[in-house]
């Protein structure tokens, strides 16, 4: 193959592969919300990664309309998205989590306990700790960052209650869900 032919296959490959990409973004949101994608059950071993398709098409990152009033944590399982919203109902942050691998029932929640650096039940160091909930009746599930900055899927052979987030995200949790804070769990 020539010198030049080489770099007209690599533009055609990238081509291509946005094409194909534009394409699937394209078929995806159009498609009907009942083939679109599947939603998250209800059960206390959702897997997770079970992934809806965001409430709101047009405000993708809206606190989700089901998810009560005042100030509260909301966590929308499908979506792996949390929102720290204010007494006044405005999202302050919103940011992506890495569900754990049980997730609790939807429902409304409140902050249990905290804790500055544990051991994760990974074996993951981590810190600020935020517990709302029990899954599979005796799983602990909680807000928490891991102290190497990582977000790696749960192995879902462990019966673990962590959802991950970034440090600084973890941080603003830390500050905003102070024992007895609300949390709501949205599909």
């Amino acid at each position: 193959m020539a010198r030049g032919s080489s770099g007209i296959v690599a533009g055609l490959t990238a081509a291509a592969i946005v094409a194909v990409g534009f394409l699937a973004y394209q078929a995806s949101a159009n498609a009907p919300d009942s083939v679109a994608a599947p939603t998250a059950t209800a059960s206390s071993s959702a897997p997770a990664d079970s992934h809806a398709r965001p409430k709101d098409k047009k405000h993708p990152f809206a606190v989700p309309a089901d998810s009560g009033t005042g100030a509260r944590v909301v966590y929308a399982l499908g979506d792996r998205r949390v929102w720290l919203v204010d007494a006044k109902g405005r999202a302050t942050r919103t940011f992506a989590v890495m569900p754990s691998a049980l997730n609790p029932r939807p429902g409304k929640y409140k902050v249990t306990s905290r804790s500055g650096s544990i051991r994760g039940s990974d074996g993951v160091q981590i810190e600020h700790v935020v517990r709302f909930a029990m899954a599979d009746g005796n799983v602990p599930v909680g807000f928490s960052a891991a102290q190497d900055g990582s977000m790696k899927s749960p192995d879902p052979t462990l019966k673990t209650g962590g959802v991950r987030m970034g440090r600084k995200d973890g941080n603003a949790m830390w500050t905003f869900a102070t024992v007895g804070a609300v949390v709501v769990v949205v599909p």
